[in-house]
């Protein structure tokens, strides 16, 4: 027992030194995150880890494809690819807090009876995944997403939320933000897009890697032909609270 109790006596201050390496480490990860997210109200975001991840991936698999990234100012964007995008990703954005509870729960029953999962993620949600984290399934980066969201929620409005998304999808192999994409599909800024064309950047967003607006599948035409009825549905009020903010 003497053995003993001096062993333990010994692991006591690496045991202290483990708890304050632990406590220091959780309190620089809240702090650092919240300052990235509150500089992130106001600054560009020229990289995030998705980019970083597809050159790695491109490059494991010997493709050459160069990064096309351009941010502009959401007044820059056409307000009919900003419509569109919320018809066909989160008909409910301007209305909810981060998460659609609704649409969790339905997704949630559905995938009991399906093979390919369906998922709820809000704009916000979406938004958090691209700016600050990875592409995974695992309850840790669900959990990381959901405090993200809150804290985008709860730092930015819902008009910069939307900026730094259509800055941040992809939309296509080595394409991110409406920008980059309206020149490379259409050969014109993302000001300059027709609504037919808006429609067709949100009906892609599922799989922006494997479908092209540009040359739209059966499948990418249904999709845009829900977005026009979501838009008919919300009305042109629905999106008024853009303006204000």
């Amino acid at each position: 027992m003497g053995y003993i109790r001096r062993g333990f006596y010994k692991a006591l201050p690496v045991v202290r030194t483990f708890k304050k390496i632990v406590l220091w480490s959780i309190l620089a990860f809240f702090t650092l995150s919240f300052l990235t997210v509150a500089l992130y109200r106001w600054v560009p975001v020229y990289v995030t880890p998705l980019v970083a991840l597809r050159v790695i991936e491109y490059g494991l698999a010997g493709k050459w494809v160069p990064v096309n990234k351009d941010w502009v100012s959401i007044d820059d964007i056409s307000p009919d690819l900003q419509r569109a995008v919320i018809a066909s990703e989160d008909p409910k954005f301007l209305e909810h807090n981060g998460f659609d509870f609704e649409a969790i729960l339905r997704a949630l029953d559905a995938n009991k009876r399906r093979k390919i999962k369906m998922g709820a993620s809000t704009i916000s949600q979406q938004t958090a995944k691209n700016v600050f984290l990875y592409p995974s399934r695992t309850y840790l980066r669900k959990g990381l997403e959901a405090y993200f969201t809150l804290l985008i929620e709860t730092l930015w409005n819902k008009k910069r939320i939307l900026e730094v998304y259509l800055n941040v999808i992809e939309l296509g192999p080595g394409i991110y933000g409406a920008e980059a994409a309206a020149k490379h599909y259409w050969n014109r800024p993302a000001s300059k897009l027709s609504l037919g064309e808006a429609q067709l950047f949100a009906a892609i967003l599922p799989n922006p890697r494997r479908w092209n607006p540009k040359r739209p599948t059966n499948f990418v035409l249904r999709r845009r032909n829900f977005i026009r009825r979501n838009l008919v549905l919300l009305g042109r009020n629905y999106f008024k609270p853009l303006n204000d903010t």
